[in-house]
């Protein structure tokens, strides 16, 4: 024992007959997984491969990955103990908006202010195409993506490869706060997980100058998620008329202030220096 190395100490390796990887991991015995990981986590950013494509590539590979059956049946017992979760499912309220309804709303508005940032970054309101959902699960993945850019706004986190880390801290935080079920909790975050943890490996290994940028973000996120009312169930129109302040008042949004991460972002992106 004492010639083995103290961290390779416990290692005993299980014989196979397989002639091809396998683990007790479906995300490890998955090779288009394996490499997204590596790509995602390892590479240098560059204008010929943005980050978003990343998660053009992600969402079909965890969707054949996932047992929908399972997690309908976890939604559903869900349901029968969180009245908030089973009146969202029941509502089944889904946006349907363009950014010219936005327009006319005061610029310190919620909707002013999200109008000004789709015109400055020519964003479409959509992150996914629009589609009608036809299981819980499909609503959750919708109304997650109709709500993300209001998230960046309620939680201060700037339209930027910085910035995303906050939304992204706060969805990891809150679905464990206000969902009963871990195991459901888990697969609501799988995405959430791979695509934040591909920013704080990067942000280490190649743009080491705004780790302390990125800390605060991840630690803001952190702290609204685990202090506020789960407004990502919200219905977002309800606070168009609000300023951000307000919004963030009427919907329970704890902790949130507006963290300056444009030049972090910028250098993460190799869009300049700091």
């Amino acid at each position: 024992m004492q010639d083995i190395p103290y961290l390779a100490r416990g290692v005993n390796l299980l014989d196979t007959d397989s002639s091809v990887l396998v683990s007790s991991s479906k995300y490890l015995n998955d090779p288009r997984l394996r490499e997204w990981v590596a790509m995602a986590a390892l590479r240098r950013n560059g204008p010929d491969f943005p980050p978003a494509a990343e998660m053009h590539q992600l969402i079909p590979i965890l969707a054949s990955l996932r047992d929908f059956d399972h997690i309908e049946a976890m939604i559903t017992e869900e349901r029968k103990v969180n009245p908030a979760f089973d009146a969202w499912f029941a509502e089944g309220f889904v946006s349907n908006y363009t950014a010219e309804d936005l327009k006319d709303y005061p610029e310190d508005s919620v909707a002013g202010t999200y109008y000004k940032i789709l015109k400055a970054g020519n964003y479409d309101t959509q992150i996914v195409p629009d589609f009608k959902p036809r299981t819980q699960w499909e609503f959750y993945s919708l109304r997650s993506g109709q709500t993300h850019d209001y998230e960046h706004i309620l939680t201060g986190g700037g339209f930027n490869f910085m910035g995303e880390l906050i939304p992204y801290w706060f969805r990891l935080s809150t679905i464990h706060t206000h969902i009963h079920n871990k195991e459901l909790a888990g697969e609501m975050s799988v995405m959430s997980i791979l695509g934040s943890l591909r920013y704080q490996i990067r942000t280490m290994l190649h743009y080491p100058d705004v780790w302390e940028v990125a800390l605060d973000c991840i630690q803001q996120g952190i702290t609204i998620g685990r202090t506020s009312e789960p407004f990502w169930m919200a219905r977002m129109e309800d606070i168009w008329a609000l300023t951000v302040p307000q919004a963030r008042e009427k919907l329970g949004v704890r902790g949130a202030v507006d963290l300056d991460t444009q030049a972090a972002g910028d250098r993460w992106g190799e869009q300049r220096a700091l």
